[in-house]
């Protein structure tokens, strides 16, 4: 290369990284390719990395986040080798160029006062490495005031959208889900800010869940699990994350928090039973990634069996819901959503993670023409009655469960 054309691609570079050039003039932007499944605390262990990044690919992850001090090199080959992507640390300038990698983890939980920081630091990595972004994790609305350096959690997160403009927009939200405390609503209300900015900007969102005891969170069940998942899904989320995968060890900073039981993996590096509930849930997400990333959402209503909802479903592709004789009451989250091929699609979430339900639909097209994308293969099959001997469709959803269904374009 000439000498002229090495100074003027520095002095491209130099102008995009220390005067921000516009939006239209930066490199290409990352652009999410497959559902991601990933999460918090990778392995902890320095020996056996081989056997434990296949442990991550068997249950299904399909992004690690973080680097945990092992070498970024050799962790982005261990992903290559288990077909897997990685959103590594970011370590100063050096930002390795591996196609595995998705981005650069920047800082989680940030307070309003560094986004200038942040969004330079942003900039940076997409005019160095195109196609790759900054990951950023956001607080949770139960933040205070003081943790966001904003007066409202809608502040803060416009705030950031504005002034960062993120490729992905994530948080942290665990909800309690204890017998005398369930704060599920405000779970629902974070994931509905998350909507809100990601369609207004055209960004996908994640969040992050949890799936281990710690502080006064119970350890949850896997239909506790399933809820918090499908309950993002619902709300358009294409993405969604576990907190944690490894457990905390004492060493850990913070581990204070985590007294009891474990995560995906003990401290000590053994499988506990959520191992296996992840591998489960993972399963079938991956079955209905390829279809839910090709959705936009167009609305979340929440619904109860036991009384008229209609109204609630006009604008959904569904147009009843009810209850079969003899059966309780059920509550439902619905989401909705179109395609770019003209398709709208619906997941009916059971919002009891205690229960089963077994509501009767209606949808706004013959049940003929209406279609269910199958968590077990990923196959688009044509809706079956699971209740063939009682009147109208009835759909059995196991307990914080959820099915996704597709319905012709409205004519």
């Amino acid at each position: 290369m000439s000498f002229f054309r090495k100074w003027f691609f520095a002095f491209l570079i130099f102008n995009a990284v220390n005067f921000r050039v516009s939006p239209a003039e930066l490199p290409a932007r990352f652009a999410q390719d497959r559902f991601a499944i990933g999460y918090w605390v990778g392995p902890q262990a320095t020996e056996n990395l081989r056997a434990r990044y296949r442990e991550i690919a068997e249950a299904n992850f399909t992004v690690v986040i973080g680097s945990q001090g092992i070498d970024i090199a050799k962790q982005l080959a261990l992903c290559r080798e288990f077909g897997l992507k990685a959103i590594v640390d970011a370590q100063g300038a050096d930002l390795p160029i591996d196609e595995n990698c998705w981005g650069f983890a920047l800082k989680d939980e940030t307070s309003a006062a560094e986004f200038a920081d942040l969004s330079k630091r942003a900039d940076d990595i997409r005019v160095q490495r195109p196609g790759k972004f900054g990951y950023i994790n956001l607080f949770p609305n139960y933040a205070s005031p003081a943790q966001l350096g904003t007066a409202t959690y809608e502040e803060h997160v416009e705030k950031f959208v504005r002034e960062v403009k993120p490729e992905v927009l994530s948080m942290d939200h665990y909800p309690l889900m204890r017998p005398e405390s369930d704060s599920r609503d405000s779970y629902l209300a974070n994931l509905g800010t998350m909507r809100k900015y990601s369609l207004q900007v055209g960004i996908p969102f994640w969040n992050y869940f949890y799936n281990m005891p710690f502080n006064d969170r119970l350890d949850p069940t896997e239909a506790q699990i399933r809820w918090q998942i499908f309950a993002s899904i619902a709300y358009g989320s294409k993405g969604v994350l576990y907190f944690c995968y490894w457990t905390p060890g004492k060493g850990a900073a913070g581990a204070g928090e985590f007294p009891k039981g474990g995560a995906i993996i003990t401290a000590e590096g053994l499988k506990t039973r959520h191992y296996d509930e992840a591998r489960r849930i993972n399963e079938e997400l991956k079955k209905l990634g390829p279809t839910l990333m090709k959705l936009t959402s167009t609305g979340v209503v929440r619904v109860n069996s036991g009384s008229d909802t209609r109204q609630a479903l006009a604008e959904t592709p569904l147009r009843n819901l009810t209850r079969a004789g003899g059966d309780p009451p059920g509550e439902f989250i619905i989401g909705s959503y179109s395609s770019a091929d003209g398709l709208r699609a619906v997941l009916i979430l059971n919002h009891s993670y205690s229960f089963t339900a077994w509501p009767t639909l209606e949808f706004g097209t013959e049940t003929s023409g209406v279609m269910e994308v199958s968590k077990a293969t990923g196959e688009i099959n044509h809706v079956v009655d699971d209740s063939p001997e009682l009147k109208g469709l009835q759909i059995s959803f196991g307990a914080g469960d959820a099915r996704l269904f597709l319905v012709p374009p409205a004519r």
